[in-house]
């Protein structure tokens, strides 16, 4: 299907070109060589896999959804409880949707509950990748979970849902990782743009499941993420990190553990 629709948009762009001959054909190699290479990412990194063929979703950071209303202030969850359902076609994964969010929830105050009348809640959507707006937007809010979407990655996404960034955009990061940016794909560096935001002194973790990995983006197969310090898992997506876990507690004031 993704190799479907990039070749209609290489055919869409193609048909627009009313250049040369030879201007044409390199305009064609360049963007059959873009193809490529986002083929082969979106392969490597599902979490990567966004929306990034949809025309009704902005995308920022590779898998978190803008709101149209750029200054619209994002916020948590009444008390931590979540509504939420799961759409027709995503009820075969709602196994590990469930899991997901077991996996938030239990060394956390944060519960999910079906929804019943709530006017703001999450719902399961199954998309082109993972993707999901920061925080509480109101109203029906979607969290995307293609079926490249494993378990972490669903948890990444929730994470978003609930309000937290990506930990590499912390405006501290320069302390413990750099960013190469000659090794970013064009356009996309505004997903290693830091971001404000709390913290909470918690200490940066290069293995939080919020975290890039070193590869994430690459235009060239070289490092877009070098770590100062020697990290075995950066980008992992197998479980919460107790940094994560803390993250959730604090802005959610469940209390430490």
């Amino acid at each position: 299907m993704l190799h479907l629709i990039l070749a209609a948009l290489l055919l869409v762009q193609s048909s627009k070109d009313v250049a040369s001959s030879p201007l044409r054909e390199a305009n064609e190699a360049a963007q059959e060589d873009w193809i490529t290479k986002v083929l082969h990412y979106m392969e490597s990194n599902p979490e990567t896999l966004e929306e990034l063929m949809s025309k009704d979703y902005a995308v920022l950071e590779g898998d978190i959804l803008l709101l149209n209303d750029r200054n619209a202030v994002e916020s948590v969850w009444p008390s931590g409880e979540i509504p939420f359902t799961i759409s027709p076609e995503s009820e075969s994964r709602t196994e590990v949707i469930l899991s997901a969010m077991e996996m938030v929830s239990e060394h956390t105050c944060v519960s999910f509950h079906r929804r019943t009348s709530e006017s703001s809640y999450l719902t399961f959507f199954t998309g082109k990748g993972c993707a999901s707006y920061v925080g509480l937007i109101g109203g029906e809010q979607p969290v995307f979970v293609g079926a490249q979407c494993m378990l972490g990655n669903i948890v990444h996404e929730i994470l978003h849902a609930l309000g937290f960034h990506h930990e590499h955009t912390r405006s501290d990061r320069d302390q413990y990782i750099t960013v190469l940016q000659q090794n970013i794909m064009d356009g996309k560096e505004r997903n290693f743009r830091k971001q404000s935001g709390e913290t909470f002194d918690l200490e940066y973790n290069a293995a939080s499941i919020m975290h890039y990995g070193g590869g994430f983006f690459s235009d060239n197969g070289l490092p877009t993420i070098v770590s100062k310090e020697e990290v075995m898992n950066m980008g992992q997506r197998k479980k919460m990190m107790d940094s994560d876990v803390q993250g959730v507690r604090l802005l959610y004031s469940c209390g430490t553990l």
